[in-house]
């Protein structure tokens, strides 16, 4: 791996919350796909005319008030304001209820007029719609035909004993995870979104893993997940007994969709924030100081918590932080990947 990739992911998979990440030394989130953090920055930086598609958003029914979280929508804001300017055309797509921060976030960059948002169809919705269908209530509204879709910190749906069968003999034994499985993931549970702490949150969630899994069968399309639970859409690509062993509620709130890049990290922010500096990188070019400046990142957040609103997904709080972290901590990482 490229020297200055390995060193921006040792920073982004710091497990700053301990969350359990690396539980386990021989066999965790981490180490499960070391590569897939350079090949997903190749894939973007060496795609001409690349198109991005970003999914995101996590609605935390406890908030105050009930919103979604700040994990994930500013991440999405980042990989749009940096990497438009690369030449990477940038749609976001989120539920109705982060439309408006995204929006915002948008428009504080000056890309209200450049970046479209999109909202999925609503739960109502879309319960009565197949696949297929809501597929295409997406996929029409598109402004350009996509490279890439990535989902960060958006939660899919968990495991059912077929994704498990179909996960083992894909590569592994199906032995004990089997009566693990039954053990942690009772049937009411399966095929289900759940929050870290295990509170089913289907009833708020767009199915946006419909759009993944298609694009997963179409070879001019590469998927990537952004996740730092075990809970979110690409973490399917993990086997589901690794998160089991090391995630608290992992084998309940661990998703079955995978992606084809994964990038596992401490925060899902810190992995927008790395994957652009990586095809910055790639593409020859040091950071742009804008994207590199915390303040500058504080006060689109701000903007974002104000008019969306979003909430802090640990403290339920409508506040300028993320996970539960206080700014200045959180944002440290900026400074390190832009070092790097």
């Amino acid at each position: 791996m490229n020297a200055a990739l390995q060193r921006i992911r040792e920073v982004i998979q710091r497990d700053l919350g301990r969350r359990g990440l690396a539980t386990q030394p021989d066999r965790n989130l981490i180490n499960a796909c070391p590569d897939d953090f350079a090949l997903a920055c190749h894939s973007l930086a060496a795609t001409p005319q690349a198109g991005l598609v970003v999914v995101t958003g996590f609605f935390i029914p406890t908030g105050n008030p009930p919103a979604g979280e700040t994990d994930g929508p500013l991440g999405a804001v980042y990989l749009a304001r940096a990497l438009v300017p690369l030449g990477v055309r940038v749609v976001l797509v989120s539920d109705g209820w982060c439309e408006t921060a995204l929006c915002a976030g948008l428009a504080a960059c000056g890309l209200a007029e450049q970046v479209a948002v999109i909202a999925l169809p609503p739960v109502s919705t879309a319960s009565a719609m197949t696949p297929e269908a809501y597929r295409h209530e997406v996929w029409r509204r598109l402004p350009f035909a996509p490279t890439h879709l990535l989902a960060i910190e958006r939660v899919g749906p968990s495991h059912t004993l077929h994704s498990l069968q179909a996960q083992m003999q894909s590569g592994g034994a199906l032995g004990e995870a089997y009566l693990d499985f039954l053990d942690a993931v009772p049937q009411d549970h399966q095929d289900r979104c759940h929050s870290m702490r295990g509170r089913d949150v289907t009833e708020f969630t767009s199915p946006a893993h419909h759009l993944f899994e298609w694009a997963a069968t179409q070879p001019g399309i590469a998927t990537i997940g952004i996740g730092d639970g075990g809970n979110e859409i690409g973490m399917g690509k993990i086997p589901w007994d690794v998160i089991h062993r090391n995630i608290t509620n992992g084998g309940l709130v661990a998703c079955r969709i995978a992606t084809r890049y994964l990038i596992v990290c401490g925060i899902s922010n810190w992995g927008a924030y790395g994957l652009a500096a990586g095809v910055w990188h790639l593409r020859g070019r040091p950071l742009h100081p804008l994207l590199a400046d915390p303040e500058n990142e504080r006060k689109i957040l701000q903007i974002m918590v104000d008019h969306g609103p979003l909430v802090d997904g640990v403290t339920g709080q409508r506040a300028a932080t993320v996970d539960g972290f206080a700014f200045d901590d959180y944002i440290a990482a900026l400074r390190l990947i832009a070092a790097a």
